[in-house]
């Protein structure tokens, strides 16, 4: 299965590392394939998770379609924001 990026989430890689936060499109993907956590987003969308550091989760946004993975979006986020959205 391909993992495909939006231009919204190709966007995010820059914009995270003007605010410090070296993201790789690797780290993004090993988030997908190998989640710490799996969840469902607020409007269904399937997350993915993974550990940044202690406090904080890198959050992987993404739907499937037809034999392709699209990741949405991604985002950092403090640990224990979304564990309400862990299946």
């Amino acid at each position: 299965m391909k993992i495909l990026f939006t231009k919204h989430a190709e966007s995010k890689f820059k914009v995270l590392g003007e605010l410090g936060w070296k993201i790789s499109k690797s780290k993004v993907k090993n988030t997908i394939r190998k989640p710490k956590w799996h969840g469902v987003s607020k409007f269904g969308q399937e997350t993915a998770m993974s550990l940044i550091n202690k406090r904080h989760i890198l959050r992987v946004i993404f739907n499937r379609e037809n034999d392709n993975i699209v990741t949405v979006t991604f985002h950092l986020a403090r640990r224990g924001k979304y564990e309400s959205t862990i299946q």
